[in-house]
């Protein structure tokens, strides 16, 4: 019997490429799903040489063709899988003013778009088989808006929209969604994007940093025992659950936290986001 396949979005870096490597351990053959296909060799050849099983798709998840071909040649080649995670995200902390409609653009592809295509392309397999696991990489500010953060707050709010949608519609069908949802995790990010710790709330910052090993074990878990909504670290959670039965104060709180970012620094949009594997 052949190790069971998963499909991970994102997988060129960061979360992605920790689960990737992560579930490689556990068993499962991992398709790598990212735009660039050296940074996904270099995972695949990392999964290899701990003898793992992996597949190099370079595909944009966000295109919607792209991946209908994709899902086509997995299925063909390796049969359908029965664990998909979307770790695919960009985007950047601005104000409306300060992103443009291209910017926001590509904040709604990846991840809400991206993920969107993933779970369309390989929906009607999980239904025959009347199983599998979707997994969605989320973000705190799925449930709590940080000030400064439109397009990408909106793009969070979006992947939660998808992953609450599923929940209903596949009630009974055998098939789990599952939203996983991280505070800060240590990542290039934060470099690549200056000025962005600079203006997340205090109340953020007392949440614990989690490694993207840490996430991935996570991630590995739930699709073990797959739960509607997972989040992670202890302190995060406790305030996510509490903006859901509380929304009002947690917002007031945060916005009381915000280091105040003046008028001049607050800038018209003038470019393009940069471009993300």
């Amino acid at each position: 019997m052949s190790s069971p396949l998963a499909v991970i979005t994102g997988a060129s870096s960061g979360i992605g490429a920790a689960s990737a490597r992560g579930l490689g351990r556990d068993g499962w053959r991992v398709v790598l799903v990212a735009r660039t296909r050296s940074k996904l060799e270099k995972v695949a050849e990392e999964i290899e040489a701990a003898r793992g099983q992996a597949v190099v798709e370079a595909v944009d998840a966000a295109d919607g063709p792209q991946v209908i071909a994709m899902a086509e040649r997995v299925r063909r080649q390796h049969g359908a899988p029965r664990l998909i995670v979307n770790s695919a995200g960009a985007g950047r902390w601005l104000f409306i003013e300060e992103t443009s409609p291209d910017e926001v653009q590509e904040m709604m592809e990846a991840p809400f778009l991206a993920a969107f295509n993933v779970c369309h392309a390989f929906m009607a397999d999980m239904l025959e088989a009347r199983s599998g696991t979707i997994i969605h990489v989320g973000s705190p500010a799925s449930r709590i808006p940080w000030p400064g953060a439109t397009g990408y707050t909106s793009s969070r709010w979006a992947l939660r929209g998808l992953q609450e949608s599923l929940c209903q519609d596949l009630r009974g069908t055998g098939v789990k969604s599952c939203h996983v949802v991280f505070g800060e995790v240590s990542s290039p990010y934060f470099d690549n994007n200056p000025g962005v710790r600079d203006s997340m709330p205090k109340l953020g910052k007392l949440i614990p940093v989690l490694s993207p090993e840490r996430c991935a074990e996570i991630i590995a878990r739930t699709a073990r025992r797959p739960r509607r909504q997972v989040v992670a670290p202890t302190m995060l959670r406790l305030m996510y659950w509490t903006a859901a039965i509380a929304p009002g104060p947690v917002r007031w709180l945060i916005a009381l936290s915000l280091i105040h970012i003046s008028e001049p620094t607050r800038q018209p949009a003038t470019s393009r986001m940069p471009s993300s594997a």
